[in-house]
């Protein structure tokens, strides 16, 4: 009886190897979540999910603590009915009407375009860099507090949409 060739022991043991190397490491994603199916906030905003309601990357800009805030981001109808959505700070309340799979994105300036609503507070009682406590609620699915950050004019995306008492 002859004894394997060297060559056909390395390569048999190259084999054993890659496959023990190949089930370590299809075992890291057992037991480690994958973190791309989680939903998160990829914007500055927050995000918040009330019943059929999906508000997205909210955030308040506001030049100083005590001037006019404008709400940015987005609102989203899941449902297949109309929807009314409020938002609140303080006293303060704004409705957006959301139609059936309607997306309503939040700003000062375009309230006059299809798919845009205009959301200002007069006073933000936050400074930019804060979090400011909004309300947001539906008649269908309650309400729920939420703490949007106010932002400022510093990051030259929002330089120009910084609402001014005028505006």
């Amino acid at each position: 009886m002859t004894s394997p060739r060297p060559r056909t022991l390395r390569a048999t043991a190259l084999a054993a190897g890659l496959a023990v190397a190949g089930l370590v490491l299809a075992g890291c994603s057992a037991t480690n979540p994958m973190t791309t199916e989680d939903q998160y906030s990829a914007s500055d905003g927050v995000r918040v999910t009330l019943g059929d309601v999906r508000a997205s990357n909210l955030l308040v800009l506001s030049a100083a603590e005590g001037d006019v805030g404008s709400l940015q981001g987005g609102l989203v109808n899941e449902s297949s009915e109309d929807r009314t959505v409020t938002l609140a700070v303080g006293d303060e309340q704004t409705t957006v009407e959301l139609g059936p799979k309607e997306t309503v994105l939040l700003g000062a300036g375009r309230a006059q375009e299809e798919g845009f609503a205009e959301v200002t507070f007069p006073a933000i009682e936050v400074p930019p860099g804060g979090l400011l406590p909004i309300t947001v609620s539906t008649p269908e699915a309650g309400s729920v507090d939420v703490q949007v950050p106010v932002l400022d004019g510093t990051l030259p995306e929002y330089a120009s949409a910084v609402p001014t008492a005028s505006s």
